[in-house]
């Protein structure tokens, strides 16, 4: 039996536009590639191995016409809002204490930054309050879909595979969870909503 649910937080309760940056990135610079290096780039700075200078500095070597502030907006045109169904959703079941509530994202200083002014300082808080343990890959230094996050989250919650339900939309973040044993859902955004949880088929009760 289900007893605790880890929530990813991108396209589960908040709405991105994943292919914008990387489109308004092409549009001035249309021989940009995500090379091995840039990837790194991102991933360093999405485990806070970066400071956001160190990361807006390194990025300039790929994007030179573009200043901080440019390099910014670009980084975070993806952050979208939370629909107030999902805020709703989630205070009612974090009310009803039927389970404990993690959140375990990756994500990074800027993304957050953008988040927070999206939706408003109070809603943030809002949503934060919702869970036990709120858990972003650049203030833990560990990354989806590495096994160590979920082992991390695991030992430091003390809880059992076997009754956990992790839900995401990227698949190999579902990959590795299976493997541990979590329940899964490979939530797919625009067709899926995480407000229908419970017309899936989960060994709740």
């Amino acid at each position: 039996m289900i007893k605790n649910i880890i929530f990813d937080f991108g396209d589960i309760f908040i709405d991105l536009e994943k292919a914008t940056s990387l489109n308004l990135i092409l549009e001035k610079y249309p021989d940009f590639k995500l090379s091995k290096e840039i990837i790194q780039l991102n991933n360093q700075y999405e485990m806070g191995l970066l400071s956001t200078d160190a990361f807006i500095a390194a990025y300039q070597k790929f994007l030179p016409k573009e200043n901080k502030t440019g390099l910014k907006n670009i980084w975070n045109s993806i952050i979208l809002h939370i629909p107030e169904h999902r805020m709703e959703f989630i205070e009612t079941l974090a009310n009803e204490n039927k389970f404990r509530l993690f959140l375990l994202s990756n994500t990074n200083d800027l993304h957050i930054e953008q988040v927070i002014k999206n939706i408003t300082p109070a809603n943030y808080e809002r949503l934060k309050n919702c869970f036990e343990k709120f858990y972003l890959s650049h203030e833990i230094n560990l990354r989806k879909p590495n096994k160590d996050i979920f082992e991390f989250v695991l030992e430091q919650n003390k809880l059992i595979a076997q009754e956990t339900l992790f839900i995401d939309d990227t698949a190999e973040n579902i990959e590795t969870a299976k493997k541990i044993g979590l329940h899964t859902w490979h939530l797919i955004p625009g067709k899926e909503d995480i407000a229908s949880l419970f017309k899936k088929d989960f060994p709740f009760s």
